[in-house]
């Protein structure tokens, strides 16, 4: 049975609407499908936010205004502020501002870490649903 457990991830705001800054080796555009494929040593910024993976999709929206979702593969890192997740893949719907991270997923926050199959990140509540097996390190404060 998969445990849950809550997280928090990046604290600052969400800004939707400014640029998305990609950088890459190779780029292939699919104009049937509204689709680019940025491959080798991909890295895109939105504000203070930062994915870098080996390959990623950008999905278009259908008229072409702007930017669906970011579908990476092959091994993703992502920061936000001081925090950062790694997952084998991930995909960013940016118009809802949910980020689905898969495969061997590591969130660390500060010195604490959470480890899991699945994490649902959500950019616009700060916070992230771990499930699949759950592993952490729960570390008492200490008195002042």
């Amino acid at each position: 049975m998969a445990q849950a457990g809550a997280f928090s991830f990046g604290q600052g705001t969400r800004d939707r609407a400014a640029p998305v800054e990609v950088s890459s080796d190779a780029l292939s555009v699919d104009q049937n499908d509204n689709s680019a494929l940025f491959t080798g040593s991909v890295v895109i910024a939105q504000g203070d936010m930062r994915l870098a993976a080996p390959r990623v999709r950008v999905v278009y929206l259908p008229d072409r205004s702007g930017i669906e979702t970011l579908e990476a593969s092959g091994g993703v890192t992502l920061t936000s502020g001081e925090d950062a997740a790694e997952a084998q893949d991930a995909a960013y719907n940016l118009g809802t501002g949910m980020i689905e991270l898969r495969g061997n997923v590591m969130l660390v926050q500060g010195t604490s870490a959470i480890s899991g199959d699945t994490v649902i990140v959500d950019t616009n509540a700060g916070t992230a649903q771990v499930t699949g097996r759950v592993k952490t390190i729960l570390r008492p404060q200490e008195n002042q």
